[in-house]
């Protein structure tokens, strides 16, 4: 594939995605459950699309949160199921969505009392930590994010008791049944008005930040990095981690720096990918060019897509 004339450079203003429009299509376009493009479709643990192409709309993610309703139920799943998001324009109308839902079923949600951004590493984390010596009565979990993919796009993702993203064992069941509800015009769907959801005696909120931030520490040996005074740089892509780099700097008394504290639905402080696209894909030179260009100021640097479950490294050049 020919690299794109644009790869590497800053975003330009006439591709920058209409965020009103964008997110007026979530709740006004319907789709056609007959249609393959517009019906529900998990692909490595989520489904994902975008609302201006009725791929991912306030439709899709009903029936999706009543089937994780009724998988859960099945499965004797009775734990809380804590809920996460990144930033896309789409996580929020689509978290709004899920709580509506899941709350009108009696299931018992945790959603975040801080930080209004939940990392997919950092949900899978809680669902552990409250598992920890449970056999029964475990948790799961949603984290509402099409990952490193382009501003228009929105994506939903069901974590079960281990943590992980839901194998295919799991994501046929829910998508099959997902697109059984859309079929029926969703008369199955249970639901809540989002103030009546909010103050439900199964909706509590959680403070994901300080656990996560805290227990580190038991899988990363920070402590060297910190004592070696190793010069550390960040990019959080506009992503999730924005909120946490600080606190974890902060804990674990890091000489981090984080070089873009952007937090713009548009993703305009993104230099563009290889095929001419705005994609939050660390693993790729040209979306991680600002990054790359600073590299000789640290020691070590780190970029994170918008869920923050892949990084991308960079270190200074050797002679």
């Amino acid at each position: 594939m020919a690299l794109h004339p644009l790869a590497g450079k800053p975003a330009p203003a006439e591709i920058l995605v209409n965020l009103p429009q964008l997110v007026s299509a979530y709740y006004t376009i319907h789709p056609d459950p007959a249609e393959p493009a517009c019906q529900v479709s998990f692909g490595t643990s989520g489904h994902r699309g975008t609302s201006m192409q009725g791929s991912f709309n306030e439709d899709h993610v009903l029936a999706i949160c009543q089937a994780i309703v009724e998988y859960r139920r099945a499965q004797g799943i009775k734990g809380p199921l804590f809920i996460g998001k990144d930033t896309h324009a789409l996580s929020t109308p689509a978290e709004i969505t899920a709580i509506e839902v899941f709350a009108a079923n009696g299931v018992e949600i945790r959603i975040s009392s801080g930080d209004p951004y939940t990392p997919t590493p950092v949900v899978s984390h809680a669902i552990l930590r409250c598992n920890r010596g449970l056999k029964t009565a475990l948790a799961d979990g949603v984290v509402i994010t099409p990952s490193h993919n382009p501003p228009e796009d929105g994506g939903f993702k069901y974590n079960p008791p281990n943590g992980g993203p839901a194998g295919p064992e799991i994501t046929q069941v829910v998508q099959s049944r997902a697109n059984q509800i859309l079929q029926d015009g969703l008369k199955d769907v249970r639901r809540l008005p989002y103030e009546k959801a909010l103050k439900a005696p199964v909706t509590q909120r959680h403070d994901f930040v300080t656990p996560y931030v805290e227990e580190l520490g038991c899988v990363v040996d920070l402590s060297k990095a910190a004592s070696d005074r190793l010069r550390i740089g960040v990019d959080p892509m506009g992503g999730a981690a924005l909120g946490y780099w600080d606190r974890i700097a902060e804990v674990h008394r890091l000489e981090l720096t984080v070089v873009n504290r952007a937090d713009d639905a548009t993703f305009r402080f993104m230099t563009i990918d290889h095929d001419g696209k705005i994609r939050m894909d660390c693993s790729s030179p040209y979306a991680m060019a600002s990054l790359i260009r600073l590299k000789d100021q640290f020691d070590i640097a780190f970029g994170n897509d918008p869920d923050v479950d892949r990084h991308g490294i960079v270190t200074p050049c050797c002679h």
